[in-house]
């Protein structure tokens, strides 16, 4: 078994939908620099949180892309 089928199924963000989640981490720090002076500390909180949510799928996806490549090399490079 060589394992390439594996990784090569693995499908990155499109980019439509990567897109689309940093327009909506824009538009939740600009909400949270309005809320941060005129709404409640929890309510700050959890806008934060959304935002670390989203920038932490996109970067997770990335990793994982990068991951996917070192190990198809080294995968092909094994069975040469």
């Amino acid at each position: 078994m060589t394992g390439t089928t594996s990784t090569s199924s693995i499908m990155a963000l499109s980019q439509q939908v990567e897109e689309g989640l940093k327009e909506a981490e824009l538009k939740l720090r600009e909400t949270l620099a309005f809320a941060a002076k005129v709404e409640k500390p929890y309510i700050v909180r959890e806008i934060g949180g959304m935002i670390s949510h989203i920038d932490n799928l996109i970067s997770t996806d990335n990793m994982f892309d990068r991951m996917d490549k070192v190990i198809e090399k080294l995968e092909k490079d094994r069975d040469d």
